[in-house]
């Protein structure tokens, strides 16, 4: 009897696989320096999907101009704090915090995570003595959702994480920081992405606990003569002889989900401000109406609803022109 082949499941390429070490996604690099200085990423909380009906811009694409159902992800964005700027120095062994400034002006929630000082930390004019010096490399301000500011998000404690300011000099990268500072700290979505913009998402996907190396790395259920060992989940054995060590490369039984994945260039339709133009009837979401900013992303977003989305600007775009405000999209509609 012929053996049926198929394409094997699950991606070798993500290992260990092991829990994230926290909710909050970390990114690791950063686009160029391009530009006027900005702040290069936000964070927002995934509302649930549903699917536009939208035109096709793709110039490439045989369906340009025509009118196409595309899924999409909802982001609940409130407008996140920045609490203190973070300068960094070049060292042999890598970038290392420097100094730091803090405004002084914290949320009331934020002491659920962090031991805030009685006020205002650090001295700017050191700051940009060293700058002048040329002993900062990079600066990054120490920012902070609102989860309060979400109805449907049951929690309120804050995430803290850090966003890189880039674009123009080091000098003119600080001033702009320091002006977001002392104009309270907070900024929203729209002070960074623009609609039809390209930008990379993070976010801890869906956990589910310890599974068999079946569902966990896709390897195929024993068949014939050996599933009447009894065992018809397991693999076969755990390597050879040599070397004397079970490989890492072996598919055992072990955590499954809960994993940090970042996905580039994903495709930002909308980035707004008014509930209404996606709140249908019926809800666009399972647990009630989007309230305040919101983003939609193209396609899905790893992680269940309700759990932290951070966006950064794209480390690789694609060049793809911006999408007309007037004409972003035709209509909205529920998956209900």
């Amino acid at each position: 009897m012929p053996q049926s082949s198929r394409p094997r499941k699950g991606s070798l390429g993500y290992g260990p696989r092991k829990r994230a070490p926290s909710e909050v996604a970390r990114f690791r690099s950063w686009p160029d320096d391009d530009g006027q200085p900005q702040v290069q990423g936000f964070a927002g909380y995934k509302a649930g999907m549903s699917h536009v009906v939208m035109i096709n811009d793709e110039s490439d694409s045989p369906r340009e101009g025509m009118e196409e159902t595309v899924p999409v992800t909802i982001l609940e964005t409130p407008p996140v704090r920045a609490v203190a700027l973070r300068a960094y120095e070049e060292t042999p062994y890598g970038q290392k915090p420097l100094t730091e400034v803090w405004n002084g002006e914290f949320h009331e929630e934020l002491d659920r995570v962090l031991d805030l000082p009685d006020g205002p930390v650090g001295d700017e004019d050191e700051l940009r003595e060293a700058v002048e010096a040329g002993d900062v490399a990079d600066l990054r301000l120490i920012t902070h959702t609102v989860p309060g500011a979400v109805p449907s998000v049951p929690k309120k404690k804050p995430d803290v994480m850090e966003t890189r300011v880039g674009g123009g000099s080091v000098a003119e990268r600080l001033d702009h920081a320091l002006e977001i500072l002392e104009d309270g700290g907070e900024h929203s979505a729209t002070d960074v992405f623009r609609a039809g913009e390209y930008a990379d998402v993070a976010g801890v996907t869906k956990g589910k606990g310890t599974q068999g190396p079946v569902k966990r790395w896709g390897v195929q259920k024993r068949k014939g003569k050996h599933k009447r060992q009894g065992w018809v989940r397991r693999i076969g054995n755990l390597g050879p002889w040599n070397p004397s060590r079970v490989r890492s490369t072996v598919p055992q039984q072990g955590q499954m989900g809960y994993h940090q994945r970042t996905e580039l260039n994903k495709r930002l339709l909308a980035v707004g401000d008014d509930p209404d133009e996606v709140n249908v009837d019926g809800g666009f979401v399972n647990y009630g109406e989007v309230a305040g900013d919101y983003v939609l992303v193209k396609g899905s977003v790893p992680g269940p609803e309700k759990r932290l989305v951070r966006l950064r600007q794209a480390v690789r775009p694609k060049d793809q022109p911006r999408l007309d405000p007037e004409v972003r999209y035709v209509s909205t509609e529920s998956n209900q």
